[in-house]
């Protein structure tokens, strides 16, 4: 017997993301069916109402609510000091999970006590596999090579491409160094002794930080190619300047905590080129905000419901993407969900493709998306419920 109370305690941090935030929501819900399990949303000052909206839908949720935005790694040590899991599980709002992915994890963890923290494939809202699912401990060489391209010039090279690890399988189970925030699966055990997030951090490299101190502490860290939906950055605004700051100054605390000794050479090197980094970052997010804008391409879209639902999902569709040419329904009501992976639909062009809730499970949708050989469709979920679509660029 452990000392925990439960098996899995799960912590979101959210700051006006309340449409996401519920869709993710609904996620852990189905996830922890059955299970002895505990979730926190720790809301920092959002203005777009959350809590209010949140807390009748979802009254089995402990909300805490923060008078300011203390940060990311703040927020969450809120929660994890009252955490009573054996397992503790750090989960972005902009995200969705399967119905079996905890049970599946949490299986592992139970099957490797050395385990001290889990990270998953996790994929955009367009399909596409996510490099940071998988990656090294930005080490001054790994650093180097991240930030002067040489990672980009040689992605099979061991020697130049450690930061993203691409030549690793990501369908395969692999031990690696860092685990992303955006679904951090920890040992509570391992996290007693490594120590909660670095709240020197206030966004962005705290993930890294404590990946490194569960290694520190005598634990292994893994991927596993369990499937996850990151919407990816809606939770920030990623053509700020204020963003481009914190998370290059991330990677300079990380730098200055652990590798300060590495070299006055070495050192000038990181910091160059972590400066030229933000600043051509910045020029460019601001440069190319007004012509991202304009590049609407919701032409065609497949509504993937049954048949009595449809009226409903196309309408919302059609309020949300009014440049809409073409709508059309897979019926589930005489076709299976991954059946609409077919030629046919190939040949009509969609631009875009719509799950409905509760017509098809998270399971589903996750495995439509990653099976999907098209990584330029936008796939939207609508929840019946709320008679909201959601969508990862709005």
């Amino acid at each position: 017997m452990n000392e925990y109370d439960i098996k899995i305690s799960i912590v979101i941090v959210n700051y006006n993301v309340k449409y996401f935030l519920e869709q993710c929501l609904l996620s852990v819900r189905a996830a922890v069916g059955g299970m002895d399990a505990e979730v926190f949303v720790i809301d920092n000052n959002s203005e777009d109402g959350s809590v209010d909206y949140l807390k009748p839908l979802f009254p089995e949720v402990i909300f805490l609510e923060n008078k300011d935005n203390p940060g990311f790694a703040v927020a969450n040590n809120q929660a994890i000091k009252q955490c009573k899991g054996e397992y503790v599980l750090l989960l972005n709002p902009d995200t969705i999970i399967g119905e079996e992915s905890l049970r599946t994890l949490s299986f592992f963890m139970d099957e490797h006590p050395k385990a001290g923290g889990i990270g998953v494939k996790m994929l955009d809202g367009h399909g596409v596999f996510l490099p940071e699912s998988k990656r090294s401990f930005p080490s001054p060489w790994v650093s180097f090579c991240k930030l002067f391209g040489l990672s980009k010039l040689f992605p099979q090279s061991k020697l130049f491409a450690r930061y993203s690890l691409p030549y690793l399988n990501p369908n395969k189970q692999h031990r690696v160094d860092v685990l992303a925030g955006a679904f951090m699966l920890i040992r509570h055990e391992a996290l007693d002794k490594a120590g909660l997030l670095d709240e020197s951090f206030f966004m962005y490299g705290e993930d890294i930080d404590l990946s490194y101190r569960l290694v520190l502490s005598g634990y292994a860290n893994y991927y596993i190619p369990e499937r996850i939906l990151h919407y990816k950055g809606e939770s920030t605004k990623h053509d700020d300047i204020s963003y481009v700051k914190r998370f290059y100054g991330a990677m300079l605390i990380f730098y200055k905590k652990y590798y300060a000794r590495s070299g006055w050479l070495m050192s000038f090197f990181i910091r160059l080129a972590i400066g030229l980094k933000a600043s051509l970052a910045a020029f460019s997010r601001k440069s190319g905000a007004k012509s991202k804008k304009k590049a609407l391409k919701h032409r065609r879209i497949l509504i993937i419901c049954h048949e009595e639902n449809f009226e409903q999902a196309k309408q919302a569709c059609v309020d949300k993407m009014p440049e809409l040419e073409y709508v059309n329904m897979w019926d589930l009501d005489e076709e299976r969900v991954m059946d609409a992976i077919c030629r046919r639909n190939q040949m009509k062009g969609f631009t875009d493709i719509a799950f409905c809730l509760p017509d098809v499970r998270f399971e589903q949708i996750l495995l439509f998306i990653d099976t999907m050989v098209n990584k330029k469709t936008t796939y939207h979920i609508y929840n019946k419920a709320s008679n909201r679509l959601v969508s990862p660029d709005k």
